[in-house]
């Protein structure tokens, strides 16, 4: 066992243990959340496994953090909580529903939208409620709406009840109250996508390695082609990266996707309030997918089981929770000389993800490691949109027509990318890198010449920034203590990919709960306790925990153990192609060594394997 081992099922079965000892599970005990507590820094070594368990009493609505320590069956710490909501129970979901559905005013709505014969394949969609500030909301709640199906398995997200929401007290197991605005037509159209004839065109890829794949992998640590690394899992982020290393040396001590926000941009009453904190309300990781070898992955494949704690607290186990292999990724390097020789290199890369689906959408997270010490994220949203009802053919300011009737709003996916750097050392120091032009003059005589601009983000609210495509702006994080062999600090470069930052207006509550996606780029010295960029609850909160919070200290940043957070993501105005099931939206980073390298470390690799490089120049198929 590793201190950075994702924990096992006897591992949250014995803190359960702990806790019932303790006298802190009753009948009306839940555990939205179960994480591990990462070791100190300090002591990377020490085998002092901990689990953070979060604790509701569902009957009165209490809640309290407890810290429990496996490694000496021992309870560390219990405080209560003050202020936001745990994330959701799977339990909780249906609930909602039951309530829903048992609430005269409920009945009476679909009654006179002429539903009464749909009610009993009615889907329910209980939903975060955002923060409002209401005096009837002050406890824990849930926001429900509705939408019809033909039967209990079909697909309900092509049949929304517009305008009809109801507001639901968890705690007391009763509606708030119920609003039933308008009179729009349920759309017709059914939205069943995975029935349809496949096509026979396509001939068959296979992908085959013979000899077997070129990493190794000794229980979570992964060993290929001068990386090594370890690979995490927990119910909150999902799958995380541990000691990044490359040629024995350290590029970064951790990876993750701690947070992401899905802000909606309609001023419709169903969808106006709706911003989804995917991690921190619903939880990445118990939402994890058990991959499929053939559909989720392609080739030679290992994977990681995880475990996960159910509402009990109970340990769940995704068999396939992470997916490793390696495939082909086109040319590295070539060149042909002036004999017309050529000299090419093909890339590969290690493919490192797991997928998680929350509600209708579903989330892809693959880490890609290359040959030439390249890390990429790449994150990918497919699943089906979520829409609402509308005339047919009428024009909305907020929302587009994907299908007749069928109205998709506007929305964003902000993710947010924790980055604990380590490049050469824990002492690393931020700049940021503009390339711009220079007037024509005594400096630029024939107004061609451009150059690059350094500037030193000394400070954390000089690291709050804005990606820059027209000066083609990256982040570059240098080491203290380490210089290449012409004198300058080794370094790793964040390249952005275009994205727009948050919509919403600096007024508006979601622009307080989701502060982090306001700039591109946010940096902060390690703190062992600043996991979460929206705070340890944004459920329910009223905004201005998290990266808000600490970057008020506006604190030194100048060869520190330096921490970066990256919001990326699409701002997605929906089509007609994104229905019934969306093709995948890719945005994601790259961090490239600068500097870190002597030369191109990539110079070794081999011309080619198994007659795939050929010399010849003639007809490649009969």
């Amino acid at each position: 066992m590793h201190p950075l081992d994702p924990l096992t099922a006897e591992e949250l079965a014995a803190g359960r243990a702990v806790l019932d000892a303790e006298g802190l599970l009753t009948e009306t005990t839940r555990v939205p959340q179960a994480i591990p507590v990462e070791p100190d820094k300090t002591e990377p070594e020490a085998l002092n496994r901990r689990i953070q368990y979060t604790l509701l009493d569902t009957a009165t609505g209490r809640a309290t953090d407890a810290v429990v320590s496996v490694t000496q069956r021992a309870l560390l710490s219990c405080e209560e909580i003050e202020t936001g909501q745990p994330a959701y129970l799977f339990e909780e979901y249906d609930l909602a529903a039951a309530i829903t559905k048992a609430a005269p005013e409920w009945r009476k709505a679909m009654a006179r939208r002429g539903l009464t014969d749909r009610v009993d394949h009615a889907f329910c969609a209980p939903l975060a409620p955002g923060y409002f500030g209401r005096p009837d909301e002050t406890g824990r709640v849930i926001r429900s709406l509705t939408f019809l199906r033909d039967h209990d398995q079909d697909s309900p997200w092509a049949h929304p009840v517009e305008g009809l929401i109801v507001h639901i007290d968890l705690t007391e197991r009763r509606v708030i109250r119920v609003e039933d605005e308008g009179d729009v037509p349920v759309p017709p159209e059914h939205g069943r996508y995975g029935d349809v004839p496949p096509r026979t065109t396509l001939k068959p890829i296979e992908i085959t390695q013979p000899e077997g794949p070129s990493f190794t992998v000794d229980g979570s640590e992964v060993a290929w082609e001068g990386w090594r690394l370890r690979v995490g899992f927990n119910a909150r982020e999902g799958l995380t990266l541990h000691q990044l290393t490359f040629g024995g040396r350290s590029v970064l001590h951790r990876a993750s996707m701690p947070e992401m926000v899905v802000p909606y941009g309609d001023t419709s009453p169903s969808r106006f309030w709706i911003s989804y904190f995917d991690a921190g309300e619903y939880l990445l990781g118990k939402n994890g997918n058990n991959l499929r070898l053939g559909c989720d992955c392609l080739g030679v494949i290992h994977y990681f089981p995880a475990f996960v704690a159910d509402d009990h607290g109970h340990p769940v186990e995704i068999p396939r929770a992470i997916c490793l292999h390696e495939e082909d990724y086109g040319i590295l390097w070539k060149h042909t000389d002036l004999d017309g020789k050529a000299e090419v290199r093909r890339s590969r890369r290690l493919v490192i993800s797991s997928i998680s689906t929350i509600g209708n959408y579903d989330y892809g997270f693959f880490w890609y490691l290359y040959l030439d010490g390249t890390i990429e994220l790449e994150a990918k949203a497919t699943g089906i949109v979520f829409a609402g009802a509308g005339h047919p053919g009428e024009k909305q300011r907020h929302a587009n027509e994907i299908a007749p009737g069928l109205f998709a709003p506007v929305h964003q996916h902000l993710f947010c990318a924790r980055l604990d750097m380590a490049v050469d050392g824990e002492r690393n120091s931020l700049f940021e890198i503009d390339v711009e032009g220079v007037p024509t003059g005594e400096r630029n005589p024939y107004g061609n010449a451009f150059t690059w601009r350094e500037t030193p983000l000394r400070t954390e609210k000089e690291a709050q920034r804005e990606a820059d495509p027209a000066k083609a702006r990256v982040w570059e994080i240098r080491s203290a203590d380490k210089t290449n062999r012409l004198g300058t600090p080794t370094a790793y470069q964040l390249v952005p990919r275009p994205s727009a930052t948050l919509m919403a207006q600096p007024e508006s509550t979601v622009h307080q709960r989701a502060t982090f996606a306001t700039h591109h780029l946010w940096a902060t010295p390690f703190r062992a306790g600043e996991r979460f960029p929206a705070g340890d609850r944004p459920n329910a909160h009223p905004g201005g925990a998290g990266l808000p919070a600490w970057t008020a200290a506006d604190r030194d940043l100048v060869d520190t153990d330096l921490v970066l957070w990256h919001v990326f993501g699409p701002t997605h105005v929906p089509r007609p192609e994104d229905w019934p099931v969306m093709p995948v939206d890719y945005s994601g980073f790259t961090l490239r060594p600068y500097g870190f390298h002597d030369r191109n470390p990539a110079l070794d690799l081999p011309t080619g394997s198994a007659g795939h490089c050929h010399d010849d120049q003639g007809p490649t198929h009969a």
